[in-house]
């Protein structure tokens, strides 16, 4: 397995392949008749993954949320914006019959598309996802399950940004001062200034993603984000505002605070109707 943090696999591309990507991005950021509007735009939204540090025996994706499967609420949440045209749920091999009790209520979600098992590893996953993804389908918004709080607002912004550059993902500015560590040792402090932590959906052109994803494999890589894998492969990979409740749900104090953002927005829904 390569190595995390090293760099020469970008430029083993070469000059003239990354000019190349370039190009590609620049040509396809119009869209179709000079129209980014007309990009088919599909959603991965990945539940297969086992939830270590969640715990418990539901895994993470199926715990409830304010009454609902945690997957229930992040496809709810994915369909809720217009610039998405369907969605392809990625679920663990073994949890495929947990969605037959979801049938109604996954039949009620705008776009949806029948689920596909993943992989052992995120990327197997996304993969599974892409190659269920309609043929037309030119722009891909990869979701985390694990994430079931983001608003429509946030996704529309990083749709339309990948619409013009090809690769885009939601990120908020770090709170804290990030260290660099290794074992017990601080190994320097990046500049806070330019120390963000990514969200989902990130979005990118289905065949830069694809082209990630088989460059990864063909080097044993594994990234912790798809950006991580499309900036490999020598693409600039834009960034717009996320938000702070688009936060990922880890552990129970994640749990419960997920469930009064749920609660709040109820409430703030009810007081707009009254």
């Amino acid at each position: 397995m390569a190595p995390r943090g090293t760099v020469p696999s970008v430029w083993v591309l070469g000059a003239a392949r990354r000019r190349q990507l370039s190009r590609i991005v620049r040509e396809h950021a119009e869209g179709a008749l000079g129209y980014p509007g007309l990009m088919s735009v599909g959603a991965i939204v990945l539940a297969a993954g086992r939830g270590e540090r969640f715990g418990g025996a539901v895994p993470k994706a199926f715990v409830p949320i304010a009454g609902k499967p945690m997957l229930l609420h992040a496809l709810a949440a994915i369909a809720a914006t217009p610039a998405i045209d369907f969605i392809v749920p990625v679920v663990a091999r073994t949890e495929l019959p947990r969605l037959e009790d979801l049938a109604t209520a996954l039949a009620e979600i705008r776009g949806i598309r029948s689920a596909v098992a993943g992989g052992a590893e995120r990327q197997d996953s996304v993969m599974a996802g892409l190659a269920a993804l309609p043929a037309e389908t030119e722009l891909v918004a990869v979701h985390d399950a694990a994430r079931p709080l983001v608003g429509p607002a946030a996704v529309t912004r990083v749709v339309d940004a990948a619409r013009v550059s090809g690769a885009a993902i939601l990120a908020v500015p770090a709170r804290d001062t990030i260290k660099r560590v290794r074992g017990g040792r601080i190994l320097g402090t990046p500049l806070r200034s330019e120390c963000y932590a990514a969200q989902t959906p990130q979005v990118f052109r289905v065949d830069l993603l694809r082209e990630a994803l088989e460059k990864a494999a063909a080097d044993g890589f594994r990234g912790t984000d798809d950006s991580e894998l499309v900036e490999r492969i020598g693409v600039p990979v834009d960034w717009v505002s996320g938000e702070t409740s688009n936060f990922k749900v880890t552990d129970g104090d994640d749990l419960a605070a997920a469930e009064r953002w749920l609660s709040a927005r109820r409430a703030d829904a009810q007081e707009a109707i009254a």
